[in-house]
């Protein structure tokens, strides 16, 4: 049985975290070891990783849905008091201005 301890040990040979992070541009060539890894969230613009990273404070998961993407696809449950009817649609279907965007700030 493998128990993971938060902040133990690293274990050598894990895949880095920029493979699978949004910012992080990886140029990956055909020779074992051999790839370039660009981040865009360290300084004010793109700085070359020579090592495999295993914790990241920017870390953002490209595999999962971005917020935006989520917003995309919510559905919206709204009331229409004249009608007197409440109901579900599709967020791409109101108008911007009837839209209500969680910011970053918003989530707990």
């Amino acid at each position: 049985m493998r128990i993971k301890i938060l902040g133990g040990t690293v274990k050598h040979g894990d895949t880095s975290l920029c493979l699978t992070c949004r910012h992080a541009t990886v140029v990956i060539a055909t020779r074992l070891r051999e790839e370039v890894v660009d981040c865009a969230m360290l300084a004010q613009g793109r700085s070359r990783i020579s090592f495999a990273v295993t914790s990241c404070s920017s870390y953002s998961n490209k595999t999962l849905p971005s917020l935006r993407e989520m917003e995309e696809i919510a559905w919206v449950l709204k009331t229409d008091p004249q009608r007197k009817s409440i109901g579900f649609v599709q967020s791409r279907q109101l108008k911007p201005h009837e839209r209500f965007v969680l910011g970053d700030d918003d989530w707990p």
